[in-house]
């Protein structure tokens, strides 16, 4: 039931059956058998008068008195042609019409030959749509509620959008509707309950709204019930508790909140009950525990707290699929879970459960999963070698999670006797001392190994470089020591290496060069040397990160740079670099993040950098850049964070783009860069230049006026009684008033004139300021006069 837990073919069962609800139609199905003449499968039964004198009476009034669709006594106005145009007309509402339909559906032959139409031979109606995976576009047409003998509908993995067409509802033979793995959107219809002989209905995988209506309650037949992976809100309705005979709910992937329904714990045939990834709160009612029919219990990624109960491997002796991850959960994992010999998944990583590393996993033959990860347990040497030999008999194990714990000691040699099924082993985020042991690399079967973010010390082992499959490999945040292993370059199927932030020495291995699928490079934080080989310049995949940042590397930037066309984030900062930016680099076009910072790069910045479309970030800073800023570099619209400072840059600064924001663009530490003050002279600063000079005139008029009516006061006592330039008669004011208006005109010009000479150009006033000031100094002189 779990691997087939949403299926997709479905038997087709007589429609005859769907009838018993009339005793009248029992009636005459059981004791006039003789009087329906099969005579025309496609037009359906036909009633004809009866030999026997003893029923014939009866068959003709039932006949005339009852709907002869209901009875399927004559179907004149409900015969095959009705299905047929139902289907065309469905056929009508999908977009590009996929060969399948293009061909087969054709109005002169007879719908029980199409692709994906099945007919019931013996009413000759269609009884069955089955169009899965036929990259179906368009609509769902709300003729399909015309197909009345329809008993399975299944659309699933097609590229149907639109609502679901509330005629569907029509379809009361219905007993498996399907519409998984589409784009439907809208609502579930609200009178779905009319389809009371329905027993599968899978919506998973759409993009549905609103809430679960709670007539779904209604559907008494119902045993598998998915919903899952929509946009469906509000409360788990306790209503589905009605449907008795439900062995599946799936609910998970949706945006659910509120408690779980206690009356759940009613549905004492379920087998899986999925809840994942909801907004579920509260305690797991203690009535859920008692479906001792339940094979998978998920309620992953909620807000659910609480502790598990002790007995519960005893409760539930037939589960299998135990998955609580991303919860609130405290307390310790129940040891009778260990005694449920036939589980294969346990999940329940990322709570906040304690207690001491179990070594009860020895009776677990069939497990494939174990993921504890992101959690207070504890344990030391004795504890984790107890654990790992426990799980040597657990020949299936799959995935292995104890990453993210307070685990401390060293390694056991015993993790190389795991299952060379193991795929996945994570033990990142501990308190792991020593040394990585050599028999890891018997874990051939490995995909991904992470043992970041502990306390390992020692060399890395060469024996890795036999995990032939190894796709992921995170190291990083150790204090390993010595030499990358050369037989890293023996991974060819690794995509992601992580080394940083450890202790290692001496050059990349030219084996680095046979990485063909790899991604994600991160060596960052050593005390890695030499130059950047060209192995690692050769790999077209290199496409999501390199990061050789704070290790000792040196020389040039090789102008081969430019193959990682790929590449979205290259990091060289705090290197010892030289030589000048490669103008190579523009043929990175997929980059976003370029950093650079902290070497001795020289030269000019080169134009090239700004052919790079999609940059969002650029560190060039800490370096010995010198010329003038490239004035493109402002038409780089992606570009939201700039960093030039601490560089031999001069010249004007650009205006527009990131130059814009000062939060966003840094460039403080060059001396001959003008900040502020200088710009280019353009039609408009020529303008501002313009008015700044006649507002200084103005001002230095104020000043000689000043001066005159010092000298005048100085003079009065020697005779002089009249103004000798009659000009200059008007712009003198001996008021008090006025006097104060002059200068506080001079003094704001010489704080602009104070301004805009400061040293440092960061604090050099800007043009906008300055016109500011001035028409300011300038409008004071005019109230003056």
């Amino acid at each position: 039931m779990l691997e087939n837990s949403s299926p997709h073919v479905y038997q087709t069962r007589s429609p005859i059956n769907h009838y018993k609800s009339s005793n009248l139609c029992k009636f005459i199905f059981i004791f006039q058998r003789e009087t329906i003449n099969k005579r025309d499968y496609k037009n359906g039964f036909e009633c004809r008068p009866s030999t026997s004198t003893q029923f014939h009476s009866s068959v003709i009034s039932s006949c005339i008195d009852f709907p002869y669709h209901i009875f399927h006594c004559g179907s004149a106005s409900f015969s095959l042609n009705t299905d047929k145009e139902a289907l065309l007309s469905f056929k009508s509402q999908i977009g590009q019409n996929p060969q399948s339909l293009s061909f087969s559906w054709d109005r002169n032959t007879s719908p029980c030959n199409w692709t994906g139409v099945t007919c019931d031979t013996r009413i000759g109606r269609v009884a069955s749509i089955n169009l899965s995976g036929h990259v179906l576009t368009g609509s769902i047409s709300p003729s399909i509620g015309n197909l009345s003998f329809l008993t399975s509908l299944q659309l699933q993995n097609n590229q149907l959008r639109g609502l679901i067409p509330k005629e569907i509802t029509n379809l009361f033979r219905l007993r498996a509707l399907n519409l998984s793995s589409n784009s439907l959107e809208g609502s579930l219809p609200s009178n779905l309950s009319k389809l009371i002989e329905l027993e599968v209905l899978d919506l998973t995988s759409n993009m549905i709204t609103g809430l679960v209506p709670n007539q779904l309650g209604d559907l008494k037949n119902l045993t598998i019930l998915n919903l899952g992976k929509n946009h469906l809100h509000g409360p788990v309705p306790p209503s589905l508790s009605n449907i008795s005979s439900l062995t599946v709910l799936s609910l998970g992937t949706n945006s659910l909140s509120g408690p779980i329904p206690n009356e759940l714990g009613r549905l004492q045939r379920l087998q899986v009950l999925d809840l994942t990834i909801n907004n579920l709160t509260g305690k797991i009612p203690p009535s859920i525990y008692n479906i001792s029919s339940l094979e998978s219990l998920a309620l992953a990624s909620n807000n659910l707290w609480g502790q598990f109960p002790n007995n519960i491997g005893d409760i539930l002796p037939k589960l299998l699929v135990f998955n609580m991850c991303f919860n609130k959960f405290t307390g310790e994992i129940p040891a009778s879970l260990y005694n449920l010999t036939k589980i294969k998944v346990i999940r329940a990583a990322f709570n906040h459960l304690e207690g001491t590393i179990t070594s009860g996993l020895g009776n677990l033959p069939f497990l494939e999963m174990y993921n504890i990860g992101f959690n207070l347990v504890r344990g030391l040497d004795q504890d984790l070698d107890s654990f790992i030999k426990s799980l040597s008999n657990s020949s299936q194990l799959d995935f292995l999670g104890f990453n993210g714990n307070l685990l401390e000691g060293v390694i056991p040699v015993s993790i190389g006797n795991l299952s060379k099924h193991l795929s996945t082993l994570l033990m990142g985020g501990n308190r792991f001392s020593g040394k990585i042991p050599e028999s890891i690399g018997y874990l051939t079967g490995l995909s991904l190994l992470n043992i970041s973010d502990n306390l390992l010390t020692g060399e890395i082992p060469q024996k890795i470089g036999k995990l032939k499959d190894l796709q992921e490999l995170e190291l990083a945040r150790n204090q390993l020591t010595g030499r990358i292993p050369d037989s890293f370059g023996d991974l060819g199927a690794l995509n992601k290496i992580s080394l940083a932030q450890n202790r290692l020495e001496g050059v990349i291995p030219p084996s680095f060069g046979n990485f063909k699928n790899m991604l994600y490079m991160d060596l960052s934080s050593n005390m890695l040397n030499g130059s950047i080989p060209n192995g690692v310049l050769n790999l077209p995949s290199l496409s999501a990160v390199l990061n050789l940042s704070s290790n000792l590397f040196s020389g040039p930037i090789p102008q081969d740079i430019s193959r990682l066309e790929s590449l979205v984030s290259l990091d060289l900062s705090s290197n010892n670099f030289s030589g000048h930016i490669p103008s190579s680099i523009k043929d990175c076009q997929s980059l976003e993040k370029l950093n650079m910072a902290g070497n001795n790069l020289g030269g000019p910045i080169p134009d090239a950098l700004a052919e790079l479309k999609g940059l969002e970030f650029l560190d060039l800073s800490s370096n010995q850049l010198s010329g003038v800023i490239p004035p493109k570099l402002q038409d780089l619209q992606a570009l939201k964070f700039l960093n030039i400072s601490f560089n031999n840059l001069e010249g004007w600064v650009p205006t527009r783009g990131v130059f814009e924001d000062r939060s966003k663009a840094y460039m403080e530490g060059n001396p001959k860069l003008c900040i502020h003050a200088c710009r280019r002279k353009t039609r408009k600063h020529s303008k501002l230049l313009k008015v700044s000079i006649i507002t200084c005139v103005v001002g230095l008029i104020a000043i000689c006026v000043l001066s005159f009516l010092i000298w005048k006061r100085k003079e009065k006592n020697n005779g002089v009684m009249e103004v000798i330039d009659p000009k200059l008669k008007g712009l003198i004011d001996v008021s008090g008033a006025q006097l104060l208006a002059k200068l506080d005109c001079l003094k704001k010009t010489i704080e602009v004139g104070l301004a805009c000479t400061a040293y440092a150009a960061g604090e050099r006033m800007n043009m906008r300021d300055v016109l500011r000031l001035l028409k300011e100094a300038k409008s004071m002189l005019i109230k003056g006069n």
